[in-house]
């Protein structure tokens, strides 16, 4: 990493005197200091993909997240000791729409928010990605960028654990099924064309297909493997996160937790099979969430979701998603999808 001028490190320490400044491009190795307020940062670049490299700290001690777009985790709370600096760097996809594909625009450029318990942010500089990985997200509401509170997707935890040169791009939708993110324009027909050598497509697709036969939700999912192929990717098949319905005994509920449809389709099933059968990686959050959720009971499994918020038993809280996140990330180290150096663990 290239080091930071340290004539500009006291130019952006957060604190309530800070005052606004007009938003410009940084040029290119210069600090974009100038580009921030007390809380965000702006900078006025086209779509694409982007380095961003903090310098954390200041005289006292700070603790410093940053997130960005569509409420993206890009930056893990990062505490440093007074006196002390810490460097830090992450990649990120900048899109219009910033969020879910058929939402709204959002703002142009890329939008970071600065936060955390103390936050200090010394220096920033945000330059053109020249050999980024990409990670597609291929998903639902649980999955995608979601754009209000109380509402998180596990997509949207994802970012913060990657370090420079892995960035999401996080195309999940809400309420799509295999049969729409196949049909509409602004998903698949969008996604594919974007698809490197080298890049991920992680497909999590179920939990709409509930009017979706057995031979059509294998068609489209083999459709979808076939289709990251023809582009040089690399499709990995996720089952999906399971719906908090609980059994008198404890346990998940065989049909609606556990994605079974009204027609009897085992949707874990079929994606395990695929997965088998076309010799795709596979996440088995299926499992994953199961036994997490299983382990914390039924009330204390009621934080991951928004039972408390909404009485919602499907969708994810900041906890939930950010935990169902970090199991993501753990399966792409332990399958080898990414170098265990472009991993934050902690």
């Amino acid at each position: 990493m290239r080091r930071f001028h340290l004539a500009v490190l006291a130019a952006v320490t957060l604190s309530a005197g800070l005052t606004a400044v007009p938003a410009h491009a940084a040029p290119e190795g210069d600090s974009g200091a100038a580009n921030c307020t007390a809380t965000t940062c702006h900078f006025d670049v086209p779509p694409g993909t982007y380095d961003v490299q903090v310098l954390l700290g200041g005289e006292t001690a700070s603790s410093t997240s940053i997130g960005g777009e569509t409420r993206r985790a890009l930056l893990p709370e990062t505490a440093v000791a007074a006196g002390e600096r810490a460097a830090r760097s992450f990649t990120v996809n900048v899109r219009t729409p910033e969020g879910e594909p058929t939402g709204s625009d959002g703002t142009p450029g890329l939008d970071l928010a600065i936060g955390g318990s103390a936050p200090v942010l010394a220096d920033i500089r945000v330059t053109p990605a020249r050999h980024a990985r990409q990670i597609f997200l291929v998903g639902d509401s649980t999955v995608c960028d979601q754009p209000g509170d109380p509402y998180y997707g596990w997509g949207q935890q994802l970012p913060q654990y990657l370090r420079k040169g892995l960035s999401v791009a996080n195309y999940a939708d809400s309420g799509e099924s295999t049969v729409t993110y196949l049909s509409d324009t602004r998903l698949w027909a969008t996604v594919q064309p974007q698809i490197r050598s080298g890049d991920l497509v992680l497909v999590q697709l179920a939990h709409n297909d509930k009017t979706t036969d057995e031979p059509t939700y294998r068609a489209n999912l083999e459709a979808l493997v076939d289709g990251v192929r023809a582009k040089g990717g690399r499709p990995v098949l996720v089952t999906p996160i399971v719906r908090r319905w609980f059994n008198a005994d404890g346990t998940l509920n065989n049909g609606t937790a556990l994605l079974v449809n009204g027609l009897g389709v085992d949707h874990p099933a079929v994606i395990r099979s695929v997965a088998a059968e076309r010799d795709v990686p596979l996440i088995d959050l299926t499992a994953k969430t199961k036994a997490l959720v299983e382990s914390l009971g039924v009330e204390g499994s009621k934080a991951l979701y928004l039972y408390n918020e909404k009485r919602d038993n499907t969708h994810t809280s900041v906890r939930g998603a950010t935990a169902y996140a970090e199991l993501v990330r753990d399966e792409l180290v332990a399958q080898h999808l990414v170098p265990e150096g472009k991993v934050r663990v902690g």
